[in-house]
């Protein structure tokens, strides 16, 4: 448990008192977003393009187990280069991005390589969630709540208390957070091995004591 600096006030045989607590909680679910992008000046053959290495992408991914497949993203633009200070069309560029998410977090790295395989040429975004907060965040609350009592017995035993402090008020200053941990990549990036770490979720608390 990590515990932050914290300043207090005695006032009336009253201390006002702040509490953090601090838990590491294991992701069980893998979002990402990869994709396709291709251009050229003819519009409806690199739409044709990328709508066939997009499908082989989708169907490889999908006889590796995984169903939650779905469009992000799919865009068209004109693509434009300036030379000399004048503007030249170069055609089209055309984006289609797809979200997939597992609870198999040993695949992300396979993921990425058999899409990558595929023509694969965006990797946008790797993301680690936890799928369940509440109980990681109660620990971290009651983690809180003990920080504060540990420090306001710290300080009656340092100015000859001897009456443990009472717990008057709590008051919770945080809140049930949504953690994820998340890894951007750039374009056309291979990424395995993808380690999904811990995600650190964090409660703080102010309690008004009695002595």
């Amino acid at each position: 448990m990590d515990h932050a600096s914290t300043s207090h006030t005695l006032e009336h045989n009253r201390m006002i008192l702040n509490g953090n607590g601090q838990v590491s909680a294991i992701p069980d679910e893998a979002v990402l977003r990869l994709g396709v992008q291709t251009e050229g000046e003819n519009l409806q053959m690199i739409q044709a393009n990328n709508a066939e290495m997009s499908q082989a992408i989708l169907q490889a991914i999908r006889q590796l187990g995984i169903e939650d497949i779905k469009t992000f993203q799919y865009e068209i633009n004109k693509v434009y280069e300036f030379v000399d200070g004048r503007q030249l069309d170069r055609g089209y560029s055309v984006r289609n991005v797809l979200e997939i998410r597992t609870d198999d977090l040993g695949l992300v790295g396979v993921v990425i390589d058999t899409a990558v395989s595929y023509g694969a040429n965006i990797v946008d975004l790797i993301q680690f969630e936890v799928s369940d907060t509440s109980l990681y965040y109660l620990q971290a609350l009651n983690l809180a709540v003990a920080d504060a009592y540990e420090k306001a017995s710290s300080i009656a035993d340092s100015i000859g208390l001897d009456l443990q402090p009472y717990p008057r008020r709590i008051t919770e200053n945080s809140a049930p957070p949504i953690p994820f941990r998340a890894i951007n990549l750039r374009e056309g990036a291979f990424a395995t091995p993808i380690e999904a770490g811990t995600n650190q979720i964090e409660a703080s608390v102010t309690v008004e004591f009695e002595y």
